[in-house]
């Protein structure tokens, strides 16, 4: 049904519309200097108002990324696929989730550490979710979308793994190198790229929230059961059914 298509596709507008307006709202308030290089996006949303805004709009993403992760993990069993990866999809879609609540609501001006620490485990798992995600997209059903959804969900997941990897090798670079000169001419430039790139990874990492708009517009209903009495017609309690099954 279409309109379960609606959900990954808001996922990912919400998502990248929320940071782009707290990197909008930290150069109008003048709270980072463009003239200084690409902020990180923890500097944009390290004051006030853009801090309270960014970690709302967080939260609300990582409540509909464990709906999507787990409506996307019940999918693919209604389908018949018992595999292990289905399962560690769950796992590392629903860690990431909380990862990504962890490093909005602690800012790292409060604490460098644990916002870093919620960071890797927004982003690590997240990432290998959709590297499991890839695996399923020939292994799993439905496969109607799969001639274009896997070949686009590769290159994302391709350009996401090289954003990541490129904004952590310019952190080392500027967080271990000598400041002396010579380094300290080039330092600016390796903050800035790797800036550049962590924007481009979230980004990226959205649009691959955005494409279960392929799968989820397969899902037939979902529901969820808590009373005895509409047990009656159901096979079991506490279901939630797509695809016309039930868990």
């Amino acid at each position: 049904m279409w309109k379960f298509a609606i959900l990954p596709v808001f996922l990912a507008v919400f998502g990248i519309g929320g940071i782009w307006t707290v990197f909008a709202v930290s150069v109008i308030n003048g709270s980072v200097n463009l003239t200084k290089g690409m902020p990180y996006i923890s500097e944009c949303a390290g004051h006030p108002p853009q801090s309270c805004l960014f970690a709302q709009t967080c939260n609300i993403l990582s409540v509909l990324i464990t709906c999507v992760v787990v409506i996307r993990f019940q999918q693919a069993k209604d389908f018949g696929y018992e595999g292990r990866a289905n399962v560690a999809g769950l796992w590392m879609g629903s860690i990431s989730a909380v990862g990504l609540s962890l490093t909005s609501n602690i800012q790292a001006s409060v604490s460098l550490e644990i916002h870093c620490f919620g960071a890797v485990v927004a982003f690590v798992p997240g990432l290998a979710y959709f590297w499991v995600q890839m695996y399923l997209t020939y292994k799993a059903q439905p496969s109607v979308d799969r001639p274009w959804v896997g070949p686009i969900r590769f290159i994302l997941c391709v350009l996401c793994s090289a954003f990541l990897g490129s904004m952590s090798v310019n952190c080392v670079h500027v967080l271990f190198l000598d400041f002396s000169f010579p380094v300290c001419f080039f330092n600016l430039w390796y903050e800035s790229a790797g800036a550049t790139s962590e924007w481009l990874a979230v980004v990226v990492f959205f649009l691959l929230f955005g494409l279960f708009a392929a799968e989820f517009r397969h899902v037939d209903y979902c529901r969820l059961t808590v009373q005895r009495p509409a047990l009656e017609s159901d096979c079991c309690a506490g279901s939630v059914e797509t695809n016309s099954c039930a868990i």
